[in-house]
């Protein structure tokens, strides 16, 4: 492991436990006193192919929090993957630090020569706090980058693509739990208006859902309300609202013990990675209490899929949403796999992952 010694531990918890635990193939840690560079490189798993997954740049309290966000989130991104039909395997990326402060072209750049020196067994792209102009300082250092921008032939932004996917499987999760994936009319919560939340937010207000927001910048929840019409609620507040449907869009681990207990919501459909706190325990909780939950990997991999397309070399933004659209006959899927074998739709959501990269896994090694 690059930057650390083999036995790191951070804060109460071994790497290596949890490591062991969740089945990581690889934590690269990656340091450069020159720049100000702490980060992590997770990669989860590659049967299916190299990791894909973006970098996040985030001041972390602690290491701690860092290297469970990026265990966590490479995770998600084999599933997602998987899930999709991607021939791509999960991985992902933190950064740790205040973005205002230590974003430049040299630290980037030495992000870009820490991803490059993986050889292509891990792909970058943006994610919370990093954009298609990122990519470019990262991309002078590695081939191994995504979401560059439209005029460098890359797909640009990813986030229009993932809202469209959280958007369809919103919809499929309200045909579940209502009878008719009509959204008009529908109180929606959407907690967090960053890219995603924001172009999610568009297609509710298109189709007539009555929305309430909230995020941590003020100004862009004044935004994102006078151009939608949306109603400003209070972070905290936002999960005590009547609404019919709750659209996590933020930072994790917003379903757990405190919030269950405040949920109105029948329906449980967002763009935020890991939004269980405890994917076993809180899922059971949501099936038994009767709320439809459309995992979180499952509907926000309009991103991914979007990366993918990029990546074969000739970027089609209409492939790219027509094959987002399918994540509404997915997301039903899943719904039916949990109904029948009467388990969470989490827990449904990853067997069919974990089956494509089993069967897959053994056509490879037959070969």
């Amino acid at each position: 492991m690059e930057g650390a010694n083999a036995l790191e531990k951070t804060g109460s918890i071994s790497i290596f436990e949890e490591v062991g635990k969740m089945g990581h193939e690889q934590i690269v840690y990656c340091h450069d006193e020159a720049t100000g560079l702490k980060a992590i490189i997770g990669i989860h798993n590659t049967v299916l192919g190299p990791a894909l997954g973006g970098t996040r740049m985030w001041n972390y309290a602690t290491e701690e929090e860092a290297a469970i966000d990026v265990l966590r989130l490479s995770r998600g991104m084999t599933y997602k993957a998987a899930v999709s039909g991607l021939n791509l395997g999960g991985g992902k990326a933190v950064i740790i630090g205040d973005p205002a402060k230590l974003k430049n072209e040299p630290f980037l750049r030495r992000f870009g020569k820490f991803v490059n020196s993986l050889g292509g067994k891990y792909i970058t792209a943006e994610d919370m706090n990093m954009g298609t102009s990122d990519m470019e300082y990262i991309g002078m250092e590695t081939n191994h980058v995504t979401g560059l921008p439209v005029e460098m032939g890359g797909s640009g932004d990813p986030s229009p693509v993932t809202a469209y996917g959280v958007y369809m499987g919103m919809k499929a999760a309200a045909k579940k739990a209502y009878g008719s994936d009509d959204l008009s009319g529908k109180k929606v919560s959407v907690q967090g208006v960053g890219q995603v939340g924001k172009f999610l937010v568009g297609h509710l207000a298109k189709e007539g859902a009555e929305i309430f927001i909230t995020d941590i910048n003020g100004d862009r929840l004044k935004q994102v309300s006078a151009d939608s019409g949306a109603q400003v609620v209070g972070m905290d507040e936002i999960y005590d609202l009547p609404v019919d449907i709750y659209a996590p869009c933020a930072m994790g681990a917003t379903i757990n013990d405190d919030t269950l207990t405040r949920l109105k919501a029948s329906v449980i459909a967002g763009g935020a990675n890991n939004q269980l706190a405890e994917e076993e325990r809180h899922g059971k909780l949501l099936r038994s209490e009767g709320i439809i939950y459309a995992p979180d990997f499952v509907i926000n991999a309009g991103g991914i899929i979007n990366i993918s397309s990029e990546l074969k070399g000739d970027y089609n933004k209409d492939l790219a949403y027509s094959w987002t659209e399918k994540i509404y006959d997915t997301t039903q899927k899943i719904f039916e796999l949990a109904d029948s074998h009467d388990i969470p739709t989490q827990q449904a959501a990853m067997k069919l992952a974990e089956k494509r990269i089993e069967e897959v896994g053994k056509v490879k090694l037959s070969l």
